[in-house]
């Protein structure tokens, strides 16, 4: 009897050490929350609070089945909302690399050695604690909970079948849309447990390819909204390169030269790219973004409509280690409107002056961007009281805007030789090997029943031509 008094009195000692256990894990994961300090904002996104409550609730003296459920679901169900195919470690990781905050904004900026020190002990804490946040696994979170809730053999059995947020593990980044630089620096972080001794990376990153959403992101998109505009990174952009055009070398070499004095912190002019449809003017501009992206090159693209933003777009960038072309696509304007007026101000001669990481490359199919009138001509010699008395005055106006480019290239429709040139040297690439008499000859009527002699006839041509060699193989 004794015996089995014993028995009993060591298995209550057991269950009240493993108590002590749990309870002492659930807060030192809780200690790594509260102690971030420059990672501070990492409390106000979705999954990490959704994660926080989770612990902290299973913390409590007696946390209850149904709570304890609903809430870990809220948060696998948010997790996996963020990326199927991400685990916890790897949002966490892609968090860090992304976030603005003290530490990154200054490493844009400056050396990692120019650092106040006492800053970067806080980020390697910072990122130990992180660390341990994103290696939870919900094994321990439902080992946890089954150790405090005391429930039914039915609730026991529901919480251990709860769903797992580990996916399976990769050692690369999961989003293809990353640059080189931040796959190393993500493999970095999660092929070791040391992230305390990866601040160093983390600053040497930000300072060559900037932080925030311009290290994310090479292109942009100027979106407008009730309360204001914002810049949306373009997941995947045009992936074109310089090495994939044919023809137009001489055109392109004008504007990759200006464009490698800027990215070198030279002075560099403002770009206008004018000439027929579908001479590769605005692939051009897109390609020249891919080519120097590496060397801290983003473009945002601006519409017409929100050219009266560019004082806007410019103090968002204005300040940061990047530098940017602002592209402007397909521009134009009807006498009537009074929007030129920004844009000439941006060019030159604004009271804020355009900043030397900024600059503008547009394309037209015009060579004088605002359209005039013969009547404008005739007001000059006119008797009528209805005409202006300065008309002078206002052609040269709608004539000056062009002239503030620094830099304009013209991309003119192609003759036959140079047509077909662009055909077969597109053809080359692909690896199509046809006759090329017959090419040339299909060419010609291709351009003939469609858009006319231009590189984009020829691409189209190209296209079909290798959908068709496809079906019929």
């Amino acid at each position: 009897m004794q015996n089995k008094e014993k028995k009993i009195l060591i298995s209550w000692a057991d269950i009240e050490e493993r108590c002590f256990i749990v309870q002492m894990n659930l807060e030192e994961l809780l200690f790594n929350f509260d102690c971030l300090s420059v990672y501070r904002k990492f409390l106000e996104d979705k999954i990490i609070e959704k994660l926080y409550k989770l612990i902290d609730y299973i913390n409590n003296d007696q946390p209850q089945f149904n709570v304890f459920t609903r809430l870990y679901n809220e948060f696998f169900i948010e997790l996996i909302a963020s990326n199927s195919t991400a685990t916890l470690k790897e949002y966490v990781i892609e968090k860090i690399i992304f976030d603005e905050n003290p530490f990154s904004m200054l490493a844009e900026k400056e050396c990692f050695e120019d650092i106040d020190k006492q800053l970067v002990k806080a980020v390697s804490r910072d990122l130990d604690s992180l660390y341990a946040i994103s290696s939870i696994t919900s094994g321990e979170i439902k080992e946890f909970a089954l150790k405090k809730i005391s429930g039914s053999r039915l609730q026991r059995d529901a919480i251990n079948g709860l769903a797992s947020w580990e996916f399976e593990k990769k050692s690369k980044c999961s989003k293809k849309t990353f640059s080189v630089q931040c796959n190393d620096v993500f493999n970095e972080f999660y092929l070791n447990s040391t992230w305390g001794e990866k601040v160093k990376k983390l600053a040497d990153f930000y300072y060559k390819n900037g932080c925030g959403i311009f290290a994310r992101y090479s292109a942009f998109v100027w979106e407008r909204k009730e309360n204001g505009g914002y810049l949306r990174g373009i997941e995947s952009p045009d992936p074109i390169r310089l090495s994939d055009f044919i023809g137009y070398e001489e055109q392109r070499l004008d504007v990759i030269k200006n464009t490698e004095k800027f990215v070198n912190g030279l002075p560099a002019n403002n770009v206008l790219l004018y000439g027929d449809r579908g001479t590769g003017k605005s692939s051009t501009v897109k390609a020249i973004g891919n080519e120097y992206s590496e060397s801290g090159l983003r473009i945002i693209e601006v519409s017409k409509k929100h050219l009266t933003d560019f004082p806007a777009i410019i103090r968002q960038v204005k300040n940061r280690k990047c530098k940017f072309i602002i592209f402007v696509d397909d521009l134009s304007f009807e006498d009537t409107e009074e929007s030129y007026t920004v844009l000439k101000s941006v060019l030159e001669g604004g009271v804020e002056n355009r900043p030397d990481n900024v600059l503008i490359y547009a394309t037209s199919n015009r060579r004088h961007l605002i359209k005039e009138k013969f009547s404008e001509r005739a007001g000059l010699k006119s008797d009528s009281l209805d005409d202006e008395v300065r008309a002078r005055d206002t052609i040269q106006e709608k004539l000056s805007l062009s002239e503030r480019f620094g830099i304009t290239v013209i991309f003119s429709s192609p003759d036959k030789k140079e047509f077909l040139e662009i055909v077969e040297g597109l053809a080359e690439k692909r690896g199509i090997n046809v006759d090329k008499d017959w090419l040339q000859k299909e060419a010609i009527k291709w351009e003939l029943m469609y858009n006319g002699r231009s590189a984009r006839t020829a691409k189209q041509f190209i296209d079909w031509l290798e959908g068709s060699e496809f079906l019929n193989n």
